[in-house]
């Protein structure tokens, strides 16, 4: 395996080489560390592990080298594709990461919502392209939110190295319909769309999605309101002199939530459909569909979607809605499998920041972050590649698995006595630099360091 991952980076070298510069070294290296550089995978650990490394130079790779991350990143799904990419069976869901962060210097930071935290705190927020087939999942892009106020702030943008056809504001919903679209002109195979009621909220994500030909499963609130009528949107007719004619459309048909729709229909006496087996047994959910009619106030044009509902077995069931433009050929159970194929984003989340060290960057720059992360996603493809090579004879083998034979096989600094002190005195010099700095801004700032 130590092997086959030092082959497979070599097949990115392409995108790290220019007639100047030859920057593969150094990937390979950061590669490497975030395999191996244990829980905290920043550039301090990965220069411990990883022989020749220094963290200064992995810093200079990150930051400021020239290559192309996009182009990284397009390779990355380009092979994913391959392996898992089907016009049948894979899907390209959509959906958020968020990273805690201090200060308001790093790119795209605010005071937004952090649903990893489950509230609002400063921290930087991206959109994810996700393809999964089965249980099998592998980001393929990523595009990092900007709020308004970074945009309104050229300064900011100009120390954060954005550049400038990016400082155009742009919502999590236009992001994540960006990621469909390059999705489509790179070729990758999927059957439909899939993403959480953040991007339900409203009908217009799920609108241009079906403009753009996609069908689609996305999740909603339980007071997303659809009619179970077709409503006749018209201008009322101006009845007195006085005032200009009206000029929005309105309809007489009244909507309802999709949780009263739900609960009309009595899910919990709908047979049992068995969707998947897991861990814990076989996972197994009441489901329905019903036709409904989406009508946005914004056009006379009257939209009929259907929503699918899946409700768990047990003493708490919890029950979940989408809204989808499936066609009446493809069956419920198939409807249901498709909606619940959003568990294997989380769980695709969860290894690439405990095993590939997603989360635990230390940069500040734009280029910087989207460097950091084409790496961690050339990670993420690695581990896919081996857990399909072994899903005959290893089939529980996991991403976590694979860090820990990683972080043993691939080649380490020597771990004697004194390199190990070395290493020791050298964090506490800087725990003392940082303390100390921390205490200078205090008496600047008239206060006192505890």
């Amino acid at each position: 395996m130590g092997s086959r991952f030092v082959s497979f980076v070599k097949k990115f070298s392409e995108h790290f080489r220019s007639y100047r510069h030859d920057v593969t070294d150094k990937a390979r290296q950061y590669a490497s560390g975030l395999m191996q550089a244990g829980s905290r995978k920043n550039m301090d650990r990965m220069a411990e592990v990883v022989p020749n490394s220094k963290s200064r130079n992995l810093q200079q790779f990150i930051t400021h080298s020239k290559w192309d991350a996009r182009a990284v990143i397009d390779h990355v799904a380009c092979d994913g594709n391959e392996l898992i990419g089907d016009e049948r069976h894979s899907g390209l869901l959509i959906d958020e990461s968020t990273f805690a962060k201090q200060g308001k210097m790093s790119v795209g930071t605010a005071r937004q919502w952090l649903g990893r935290l489950g509230k609002v705190d400063n921290g930087q927020v991206a959109v994810f392209g996700v393809l999964a087939k089965g249980r099998f999942a592998l980001p393929i892009d990523v595009r990092l939110y900007l709020p308004q106020k970074w945009i309104d702030d050229p300064v900011r943008c100009e120390k954060a190295g954005i550049p400038e056809n990016e400082r155009v504001f742009r919502t999590k919903d236009d992001l994540a319909l960006e990621i469909v679209s390059h999705a489509r002109r790179n070729g990758l195979r999927y059957a439909w769309v899939g993403a959480d009621a953040g991007y339900g909220k409203g009908p217009g994500f799920c609108r241009n999605l079906d403009r753009m030909g996609e069908r689609f499963v996305v999740d909603l609130h339980s007071d997303f309101r659809v009619f179970l009528e077709a409503p006749q949107p018209y201008i009322p007719a101006k009845t007195s002199r006085r005032g200009r004619p009206f000029s929005r459309h309105r309809v007489d048909e009244e909507s309802t939530a999709v949780k009263d729709v739900i609960d009309r229909m009595n899910i919990s006496s709908r047979p049992v459909l068995k969707i998947r087996d897991t861990s814990r047994g076989a996972l197994q959910v009441r489901a329905l569909r019903v036709p409904v009619y989406i009508w946005d106030e914004e056009e006379c044009i009257v939209h009929q979607y259907c929503l699918i509902a899946t409700q768990t077995t047990g003493k708490n069931p919890e029950t979940k809605i989408s809204l989808s433009n499936a066609p009446d050929t493809v069956d419920l159970k198939t409807l249901a499998w498709m909606q619940l194929q959003r568990f294997w984003v989380e769980r695709a989340f969860e290894d690439a920041k405990s095993e590939c060290g997603m989360a635990d960057y230390q940069v500040r720059k734009w280029n910087a972050w989207h460097h950091h992360m084409a790496l961690v996603m050339m990670a993420m493809l690695f581990m896919l590649n081996e857990r399909l090579l072994h899903q005959d004879t290893y089939p529980l083998l996991s991403c976590s698995d694979i860090e820990e034979l990683l972080s043993r096989f691939l080649p380490r600094r020597d771990v004697r006595k004194d390199e190990v002190i070395r290493l020791l005195e050298r964090r506490h010099r800087k725990r003392i630099a940082a303390i100390q700095s921390h205490s200078r801004v205090q008496k600047r700032q008239g206060g006192s360091s505890t």
